[in-house]
């Protein structure tokens, strides 16, 4: 393994995380993982909540390398893209949902959200309707993600399910979605 450093702990407890699941990570696996002992893990991550932290952040790097809007942008087609990269970014990880759910944002995601809120007000957007769609849209995101991949997780099948609707994940994702934008865009005209 190469030198123990903080970027290649979490790549490697990211990686565990997909293996296992986020019950089943712990630091005892990811030192045996690293070929190190438990205790030369505490030079990064002084508790375990630590680690997540940095975990979630960095599974969250596909979303934040995404660009800011810009002035030229349509404020609803921007919205509704925001957040299918959050989706996006929260699928490509085992319990990424749950991973991001228990973060808390960076210095750096501050910013980001500071700027995409001064974007939708500059926008037209009254400000409190920008700060409460973009909660509830993220929360709503964070929400059908969790429960998508924990039908993948249990396995839930077309026959468990027989007696409901089926409903494609991405679909219902998309209406849910639209429903916000349609609800933010008629405080917009109010406005």
């Amino acid at each position: 393994m190469a030198k123990l450093n903080r970027e290649n702990v979490i790549a490697e407890a990211l990686d565990l995380l997909d293996e296992v699941g986020l019950d089943a990570v712990s630091t005892r696996q990811l030192a045996k993982r690293l070929n190190v002992e438990q205790p030369s893990l505490y030079y990064h991550f002084r508790k375990k909540e630590d680690l997540l932290g940095a975990m979630a952040e960095a599974a969250m790097a596909p979303h934040t390398a995404e660009p800011l809007p810009t002035s030229a942008d349509d404020w609803r087609a921007w919205f509704l893209e925001n957040m299918r990269s959050f989706r996006r970014t929260l699928l490509m990880r085992r319990d990424g949902a749950r991973l991001h759910a228990g973060s808390r944002p960076g210095a750096t995601d501050l910013d980001r959200l500071a700027q995409k809120m001064a974007f939708l007000i500059a926008s037209g957007v009254p400000e409190r309707d920008a700060q409460m769609a973009m909660l509830a849209a993220g929360r709503y995101t964070v929400g059908a993600v969790l429960e998508e991949q924990a039908d993948a997780e249990i396995g839930r099948s077309a026959d468990d399910l027989a007696e409901l609707p089926q409903i494609d994940p991405e679909a219902a994702f998309e209406a849910g979605l639209t429903l916000i934008a349609d609800g933010l865009a008629r405080q917009v005209e109010r406005a």
